[in-house]
């Protein structure tokens, strides 16, 4: 078998589609099922199957995609870094984040990494979800995924910066706007706003709500954090957000709920000890500014490995998150 074979099942594998691959790839369909075929003649065992709509691997064949997507982002990382030794400190960054994580967590940072290194660049791939940075991690030659860290995931390396304490979003002439906090009772008589059902930080608020005994009632799902703020602002409900850094333009108030635990979130990685120098010398630089006066640095493990701790933040106005 070649590194290409490998290449072109992995993506055969991810999109479900011999045709899809034959396109991204500017090849035909014989093609494509030819490398496919030279890998099941090798391995003895059929790796995919046909159906309708497209293909999907057999068992063997999702044994064999997990392996060659390991060992592929292990070398294209191994063949990037020598390459940028060989030029010095030259090169890119790659980080895939969600939309406004810049934002909130790495302006500084980013200014900070660019007066150290001139001659490197910095390159940003938006996600929606965790999920999707993952996916997008393990597919291409990204260095780095800034996340809402969650259960562990197979190939992923993953590490805590900021703990994010819970907070409610709500107008200033709420009957809440003056609270010192919010009891998590509270929350099953509220108009809520809450991120998706799908995501890793709905996953854990609704986990812990689920240990206090509460059930929320019928809530609005956004897709991320600023935009539930902004709702909350245009009186629409309730936003339960984590607190985010930095200040923003927004009228709103955001009441502490100490009986949520803080949202960790940090760095994803396939492996840190492969990262090029850039690519750790950014990861360091935005943790240094998460560190900073007025937020809560992580001091523990990634949640499923260990607890993190964080203070819990008065209440205050505060801008919209992401």
């Amino acid at each position: 078998m070649t590194l290409d074979d490998l290449r072109v099942f992995v993506a055969v594998c991810r999109a479900g589609s011999l045709s899809a691959v034959a396109r991204d790839l500017a090849c035909t369909q014989s093609a494509v099922s030819q490398h496919v075929k030279r890998l099941e003649k090798e391995c003895g065992v059929g790796l995919l199957e046909r159906h309708a709509r497209g293909v999907v691997p057999t068992s063997a064949g999702r044994l064999l995609a997990a392996a060659a997507s390991d060992g592929i982002g292990g070398i294209d990382l191994a063949v990037r870094r020598l390459r940028e030794q060989a030029s010095g400190d030259g090169g890119t960054v790659r980080v895939t984040t969600g939309a406004t994580s810049v934002r909130h967590f790495m302006t500084e940072a980013v200014v900070g990494f660019r007066e150290r290194h001139p001659r490197a660049g910095l390159e940003f791939q938006t996600m929606s979800s965790s999920s999707g940075c993952f996916d997008a991690l393990a597919a291409d030659d990204l260095d780095l995924a800034w996340i809402t860290l969650g259960e562990h995931v197979r190939g992923i390396e993953q590490r805590p910066v900021v703990a994010l304490p819970w907070v409610l979003a709500v107008r200033p002439g709420d009957p809440l706007a003056d609270r010192p906090c919010v009891e998590l009772g509270e929350l099953a008589t509220a108009q809520l706003i809450t991120p998706p059902a799908h995501s890793t930080s709905r996953a854990q608020l609704d986990r812990r709500l689920a240990e206090a005994g509460v059930e929320l009632p019928e809530v609005t799902s956004v897709a991320d954090w600023d935009t539930a703020v902004l709702l909350a602002e245009l009186g629409l409900g309730h936003a339960v957000v984590p607190a985010l850094p930095g200040e923003a333009a927004g009228d709103v108030r955001m009441i502490p709920v100490p009986g949520l635990p803080p949202l960790t979130v940090g760095w994803a990685v396939r492996r840190w000890d492969a990262l090029t120098p850039l690519a750790r010398a950014f990861a360091d630089t935005v943790a240094e500014h998460c560190a900073t006066p007025g937020r809560v640095p992580s001091s523990g493990p990634a949640p499923g490995r260990g607890r993190t701790s964080g203070r819990r933040t008065a209440h205050r106005r505060y801008g919209p998150p992401p």
